[in-house]
């Protein structure tokens, strides 16, 4: 698939896969790293050797996005590459629903999340090698009604899946992030992009839930999504 051309301003689908179907996240802390590497990548702001960043911290503070934590994910102050509206983790791959915020901020933001990712899983599970399937894939959001449904799909990801009933706790998504009232100082996410164009909070919930249901009603997920949102 042929990258687009990022325009600051607009929004992109990005996902990517383990090589070869193979996991991303082993262990809850893989997980918790790449969360916290999604936050600590995403700025203006030189970050020095990417190897550095990616092991400079032996122990990660606990996250309150992470089942189970109870303290805060550790967001940056200082102006970001991107926006994040949604996301989700799998055990094999992710998807990320952004907004540009600045000239080649997907680009930067990307290169240092999968190079500082990869160093890091190399390093701790002594591996080696690319661990991604190549590039990660963009498709530029062209439309509103893209972007609501995309959330959807995304947000509810992991229930398209169906890791939430499984034993599997290497998944996380963005959606409690839609679903708490807590201060979105703690949160990865600007879910008010999304939130802002429904009059009830939960009336989101069920735009998704019904979206979701749509979009499962097709075989191949991720093809049928761009079928039917692109027309």
């Amino acid at each position: 698939m042929k990258k687009p051309q990022f325009a600051t301003g607009e929004f992109y689908h990005l996902y990517n896969r383990g090589n070869n179907k193979r996991p991303i996240f082993l262990k809850l802390f893989d997980l918790q790293r790449f969360l916290q590497s999604m936050a600590e990548f995403n700025t203006e702001e030189p970050i020095g050797s990417i190897y550095a960043v990616s092991f400079n911290k032996k122990e990660l503070p606990k996250n309150s996005l992470i089942r189970g934590s109870t303290s805060k994910l550790v967001i940056p102050k200082s102006k970001r590459l991107v926006d994040f509206v949604c996301y989700c983790l799998n055990p094999n791959h992710f998807h990320f629903l952004v907004r540009q915020l600045v000239d080649d901020g997907i680009k930067n933001f990307m290169h240092r999340l999968g190079t500082g990712y990869t160093m890091y899983f190399n390093n701790k599970h002594k591996s080696s090698g690319g661990l991604f399937q190549g590039r990660y894939k963009a498709i530029h959001v062209s439309s509103n009604d893209y972007l609501l449904y995309l959330s959807a799909y995304i947000n509810l990801n992991p229930e398209a899946h169906q890791l939430r009933g499984s034993t599997s706790k290497l998944w996380l998504s963005s959606w409690d992030e839609y679903v708490d009232d807590k201060s979105s100082k703690d949160k990865l996410c600007n879910a008010q992009i999304v939130l802002s164009q429904f009059n009830l909070p939960g009336n989101y919930g069920k735009f998704a839930e019904e979206a979701l249901e749509v979009i499962e009603e097709k075989k191949e997920m991720e093809k049928s999504l761009e079928l039917l949102l692109r027309g």
